[in-house]
């Protein structure tokens, strides 16, 4: 199994934990509804600006590199195709969904939420986008789980009722702002497992179509609730944490969709709101109290009970025709080319029928029942 997957959920779980008290800070300039749009729009921009600086570098200029290939001495460039595998029609469905729930109410709910409860709290209750993709990919997309799962998703649940229950004001049983950043997640959970089903696509493209449509869709609202926003530092700002804790955050997150499926990712990704508490401690100055303190190691028990899971088990490919990024240094990719291939590169290839053993995750190559 390789550990490239594993880097990028990592890498965009920290980023995305580090948004959380970023996006508390900016709520005292930029009302909820805006907010959520500006992180949206600035991941479009972060992401547009990027695919303008790779179109400008010259074609003539490192090609064979840029696609993979190293032709023999004296022979013609192979001409397979892109680096990554853009969107087709019948994907478009999958983005679609993706973008209402997780681009337009995921974002918004989460902004309500944070708006009520403090960052250290907000933070941990991230953990439950892991426990939603988690379930939604069970019930609905057949992904498998064990009773190892099960378990860890009950501690989940545990840790965010014990941070529903407010310290400040004698125990006060305070569940509206909970509620919102669950139902957050909720909606980034269905939102992964739709992204999943085109996680072998471009995920600059992905990411860049979904800045801009839930982008825009909050903006609007958020002018025709009259919760609009001045272009001013605070507008730049939440621009700025858009690209690089959104725009960033959800290439890396694609990337690991593919190698991982949508319920190990979303386990790994519970790494995120560890981050984001600690950077609240620091950063909000926030003082957790006896609940949210035996929410935190509930969670932390939840997440390592996933993370050590092991999967390994006799399995059969059946006859494949696709098209996605992929190199020739795994065990799904043995197809050949006139002329050598290295690197990764896309083009439609066939996968032979074929059955082994080896451990593995649900990827593109292994969405097989058990």
């Amino acid at each position: 199994m390789s550990p490239g997957p594993l880097v990028s959920v990592l890498l965009s779980a920290v980023l995305f934990g580090v948004s959380v008290p970023l996006a508390k800070l900016l709520l005292g300039d930029v009302r909820p509804v805006a907010l959520a749009g500006l992180l949206y729009l600035g991941s479009f921009l972060g992401l547009a600006v990027y695919s303008l600086t790779l179109r400008a570098i010259p074609a003539g200029r490192g090609r064979a590199a840029d696609r993979g290939h190293s032709p023999p001495a004296g022979s013609v460039p192979l001409e397979i195709g892109r680096r990554e595998a853009k969107l087709e029609r019948k994907d478009w469905p999958w983005l679609a969904g993706a973008v209402v729930a997780g681009g337009i109410v995921g974002p918004v709910c989460l902004m309500a939420g944070l708006d009520r409860i403090s960052g250290f709290s907000a933070s941990l209750l991230l953990n439950f986008e892991g426990v939603a993709t988690a379930v939604i990919a069970v019930l609905f997309f057949r992904e498998n789980a064990r009773k190892r799962t099960w378990l860890a998703l009950a501690l989940m649940t545990a840790a965010g009722v014990a941070l529903s229950w407010n310290g400040v004001g004698g125990g006060r049983f305070a569940p509206a702002g909970p509620v919102l950043v669950v139902l957050a997640m909720l909606g980034w959970g269905l939102d992964n497992n739709l992204t999943r089903r085109i996680s072998d696509k471009d995920p600059i493209q992905i990411a860049r179509i979904k800045g801009l449509a839930a982008g825009a869709v909050s903006t609007a609202a958020a002018f025709l609730l009259g919760q609009g926003f001045k272009l001013d530092a605070a507008a730049a700002k939440g621009l700025a944490v858009g690209a690089i804790c959104y725009g960033l955050s959800l290439v890396l997150f694609i990337r690991a969709l593919k190698g991982l499926g949508a319920f190990r990712t979303g386990a790994f990704f519970s790494f995120g709101p560890f981050v984001g508490s600690l950077v609240s401690l620091w950063l909000l100055g926030d003082k957790p109290r006896w609940p949210t303190a035996a929410a935190g190691l509930l969670m932390l028990a939840g997440v390592v009970l996933i993370v050590t899971e092991r999967h390994i088990h006799g399995h059969r490919h059946e006859r494949t025709v696709h098209a996605h990024s992929h190199s020739h240094d795994d065990l799904h990719h043995g197809h050949a080319h006139e002329g050598e291939v290295r690197g990764s590169h896309t083009h439609e290839h066939v996968h032979e029928p074929l059955e082994h053993v080896h451990g593995h995750w649900p990827d593109t190559h292994h969405r097989h029942g058990h």
